[in-house]
């Protein structure tokens, strides 16, 4: 008869051990989880909203599961518990096949982007967490049987759940993502899975010829494991903010032009034989504006945010120095210099938060270009009155604050709220756009310029690669933007721009 250890014995150390080492696992999927749906539908307050609900969900659906499991005698349940974990492995190391089987043509149906974030999030990573739960009340229910201070046990229980959910944040946010990446990430929590698998089957008095099945289990989720692998990787370079990728939209060799997609949108394009030329609305207006601005006098500069360097780059060619970025993403700067042309010994960079940069130092700057984004919409607090009066401090007196700005017409409420915080702060704010009318259901690229006067001209042409006008949008048609909304002042106590940018797919 082969030996089987006896569940009423089980040391509370091992339970305990079981308990953080699991609980570590499914707080790093739920990481993860955000990471890697950001390549299809951004990375935004939605985001994170969808993919929080949905792994709790999952894991309530577990606990509600473990603790039925739970009411059976301690070695049944945890034989059970181990086969939810191998489950837990194999639907794990599955996320990244089910994601990539079924993104496209979520995406593609053009759903309300709610729903597309949602119904991604729950086809790869409700599963995994509903699995992942089940243990909790077994595990603890196994540690309080039999023992004269059962309360204690439990406490003891419910602190390591804690503690390893913060430690596996930690290890996800700072050791897994950015040096090993998403799919091995997963890949490695699918291995803990199985090995807790494993132990459970052991703890709860499993012989060794009944591993056999569950050793089947295992070795389908390495399968799958392999198979996720083998898959071509969807970015050039993940870092700890973003995926980056580089795609060539030149048919000409000899001709390259590069195009930069962060996450699920492009950042930037640029040509190698052609830096001044820019090829969106966005880079157009905010290379000629400024320059506008500051006519042919030497300026200096300070850009929040790099994407692909496409203007410091241009400026640099036009002999324009006295240029300073903060990038916070060194991976950004790296895929410019790398992909793009950039020449890093042309400007100063700042690896840091823009906001945190300006603050820490007090050099003046006759132009500030704001062109930071995250998902569509700038970071809340690069948007509030308080950054604003920021901005105005680090302005020389005729300085002028360019941002750049994204907007549906049909709404333009995102568009009002910025506009009215600005007003709090500069005398003048100037909001330029494509010359043309707008189409209904149109996101449309603004700028707007802050500072402490008008502009001179009222509309510029520019390459945007073709040639394209643009022009200032009367005060008076602006007034009633913000009239209509009611325009809040964006502050830092409340600056939901991310709600306000996608307010009108909200109410669709």
């Amino acid at each position: 008869m082969e030996k089987q250890l006896s569940p009423t014995l089980i040391p509370l150390w091992l339970l305990i051990f079981l308990q953080a080492a699991i609980s570590a696992s499914s707080l790093v999927v739920e990481i993860v989880a955000g990471r890697m749906i950001a390549p299809y539908v951004g990375m935004s307050l939605y985001t994170w909203t969808s993919v929080i609900a949905v792994v709790l969900a999952g894991f309530s659906v577990g606990h509600w599961w473990g603790g039925r499991i739970a009411a059976r005698d301690t070695g049944q349940a945890l034989r059970k518990t181990a086969w939810t974990m191998i489950a837990a492995a194999i639907f794990t190391a599955g996320a990244t096949l089910l994601l990539r089987t079924f993104a496209g043509p979520v995406v593609e149906r053009n759903v309300h982007p709610l729903v597309a974030i949602t119904a991604l999030s729950m086809l790869a990573f409700f599963l995994p967490s509903l699995f992942a739960g089940v243990p909790a009340p077994v595990l603890t229910v196994a540690a309080m049987r039999g023992r004269t201070q059962s309360e204690r046990a439990l406490g003891a229980m419910f602190a390591v759940g804690a503690i390893g959910a913060i430690v596996g944040t930690l290890m996800a946010g700072f050791v897994f993502v950015p040096l090993l990446g998403s799919v091995t990430t997963l890949l490695i929590i699918a291995a803990i899975y199985a090995l807790a698998a494993l132990m459970c089957f052991w703890l709860g008095g499993g012989s060794r010829r009944a591993t056999i099945s569950p050793l089947i289990g295992i070795a389908i989720a390495f399968l799958i494991g392999i198979s996720a692998l083998g898959l071509p990787a969807i970015c050039d370079r993940e870092s700890s903010y973003y995926c980056i990728r580089t795609v060539e939209l030149s048919d000409d060799p000899t001709d390259p032009v590069r195009l930069m997609v962060v996450d699920h949108l492009a950042h930037g394009i640029s040509a190698r034989d052609a830096p001044r030329v820019m090829f969106t609305p966005h880079a157009a207006m905010l290379d000629a504006l400024p320059r506008m601005r500051m006519g042919p006098a030497a300026f200096t500069s300070f850009h929040i945010g790099g994407g692909s360097y496409s203007v410091p780059r241009a400026w640099a060619d036009r002999g324009i120095g006295g240029v300073t970025i903060a990038e916070i993403d060194p991976e950004v700067t790296a895929a410019a210099i790398n992909d793009f042309w950039f020449d890093p010994a042309t400007v100063t960079i700042l690896h840091s938060d823009a906001r945190m940069a300006l603050r820490q130092s007090d050099k003046q700057f006759d132009v500030i270009v704001g062109d930071a984004f995250t998902d569509i919409a700038v970071p809340e607090h690069l948007v509030t009155r308080e950054f604003f009066k920021l901005v105005s401090a680090r302005l020389a007196p005729d300085g002028v604050y360019a941002m750049n700005l994204i907007d549906s017409v049909d709404s333009l409420a995102a568009l009002s709220a910025v506009v009215a915080t600005l007003r709090e702060v500069f005398p003048s704010v100037e909001v330029w756009t494509a010359a043309g009318p707008p189409q209904s259901g149109e996101r449309r690229v603004f700028v707007l310029l802050a500072s402490a006067h008008d502009s001179a001209l009222s509309a510029i042409d520019a390459r945007a690669p073709d040639l394209t006008r643009f022009q200032v949008l009367a005060t008076g048609f602006v007034d009633s933007i913000v009239e209509r909304h009611a325009a809040r002042i964006l502050t830092d106590d409340h600056a939901p721009l991310s709600y306000l940018m996608g307010f009108d797919r909200v109410v669709d």
